[in-house]
């Protein structure tokens, strides 16, 4: 089969690159798609990511004239000066089982990064840390929470078999919760007086979109030396705020202040919507509420999924983690929530990794970027 190429110019392309892959996954009852309005958002010319990133977006065309495949490529200026490298990246890569296909997507992202002087092409990345990234490649039985990719196996043989290595992996880890908190919670009075830390709660949508702002600058800190991390700018934090925040379980996220009122530890938490974003093909509009809106009561639903956490790192080894636990345990406990999807953790973390050791998290599902030379 004769693979043509093509880049996505219209808004009309736009939406047939989101969308392709609801028909190559509609026999999977473990994929979960994106919301189509954040992708348009994300994929769209007017992402603040584009003052330091450059961007295309391509689809593949059988001769049969079906779509077989898409790919973006991406190129972060901020992070490959931070990083002191030339990268493009690959992401949003979907394509049928087809070998030729996959080459020659990946191909065009390979080209177009060497056009623009790149020497390593890395992925699957996007444009932050706050897009879906890396390969699904082990939990394939299990369904996948809908922040994160979900592939066929094929996708790693395909890279591989193209000379693609391993560059970082995440595992992404489960909670299930018994009716007592661990031991350990008996010590966070103790954190408190020390320290001076204690959680907040938001009384208002403006506390909380106030909250939620300091939560990026947080994450920022807390990031920097992670891999591939490049800062986010008050241009994305603002429309992450305004995209994300009012959506937000109050019960379901804890902030942690100092004695000045200052945020310096955060967690995010959401309840399991993944069966509902899949029946809504990831449409919220105009009818697709109906399914995702029951799984967003916390008193029904009772899996959670864990969104981000950060602390500052001063305060990494003050126990303010220990703070957040025990009130979303508490949380938990009262709503009846009795299972908690970790957020993706890079596996060379180790603080992060050792972070929920009291809870004995078991392994659900591990990605992978890929790199390769060009």
């Amino acid at each position: 089969m004769k693979t043509q190429i093509k880049t996505v110019r219209s808004k009309k392309e736009l939406k047939t690159f989101i969308n392709f892959p609801i028909d190559l996954y509609k026999d999977c009852d473990k994929w979960v798609p994106a919301f189509e309005d954040d992708e348009l958002k994300a994929l769209g010319p007017d992402n603040p990511s584009l003052e330091f990133c450059e961007r295309e977006l391509y689809l593949a065309y059988g001769d049969d004239g079906k779509i077989k495949g898409r790919i973006a490529a991406i190129i972060n200026h901020k992070a490959n000066r931070k990083w002191g490298e030339e990268v493009v990246r690959f992401g949003w890569f979907d394509v049928i089982d087809d070998f030729q296909v996959a080459c020659d997507l990946v191909e065009t992202v390979a080209a177009w990064g060497r056009e623009k002087g790149c020497t390593k092409i890395k992925g699957p990345l996007g444009f932050s840390d706050m897009d879906r990234e890396g390969l699904l490649v082990e939990g394939f039985e299990n369904e996948s929470p809908f922040t994160v990719i979900y592939n066929y196996p094929y996708y790693g043989e395909f890279l591989e078999k193209m000379g693609f290595t391993k560059d970082a992996d995440w595992t992404q880890r489960f909670i299930d919760f018994s009716g007592e908190l661990p031991p350990m919670m008996k010590y966070a009075s103790l954190v408190e007086q020390r320290y001076g830390l204690k959680v907040v709660r938001p009384k208002t949508l403006s506390q909380l979109a106030k909250r939620g702002k300091e939560m990026f600058y947080v994450l920022n800190e807390a990031f920097a030396g992670l891999y591939e991390y490049s800062k986010l700018s008050d241009e994305q934090i603002d429309g992450y705020v305004k995209q994300y925040v009012p959506v937000l379980n109050k019960d379901l996220v804890a902030f942690v202040v100092n004695s000045e009122d200052k945020l310096v530890a955060f967690t995010v938490t959401m309840p399991h919507i993944s069966a509902g974003v899949r029946k809504a093909k990831g449409r919220i509009f105009p009818f697709g509420w109906i399914h995702i809106l029951p799984e967003l009561n916390a008193k029904k639903n009772h899996v959670a999924e864990g969104l981000l956490i950060g602390t500052l790192p001063e305060y990494q080894a003050k126990g303010a983690a220990l703070l957040m636990f025990k009130y979303l345990h508490e949380n938990y406990l009262r709503l009846g929530i009795k299972r908690l999807l970790l957020n993706p953790q890079l596996e060379d973390n180790h603080k992060v990794q050792t972070l929920f050791g009291d809870y004995n998290p078991l392994p659900y599902q591990r990605r992978r970027s890929y790199v390769k030379e060009l």
